[in-house]
């Protein structure tokens, strides 16, 4: 049985939270939720 090193843990798990976040912003920017959102451009037109 072989130990892996504490940096590699802190590697994955940090790969990981990234993958996660960047997962629910794309669920927040493209999914159910993004209905909410308004176009601050369209709001102010010139």
């Amino acid at each position: 049985m072989t130990e892996t090193s504490p940096a590699l843990s802190i590697a994955i798990t940090v790969l990981l939270a990234l993958l996660a976040l960047t997962g629910f912003g794309v669920y927040l920017a493209f999914g159910p939720p993004s209905k909410g959102l308004t176009d601050p451009f369209d709001d102010h037109d010139d």
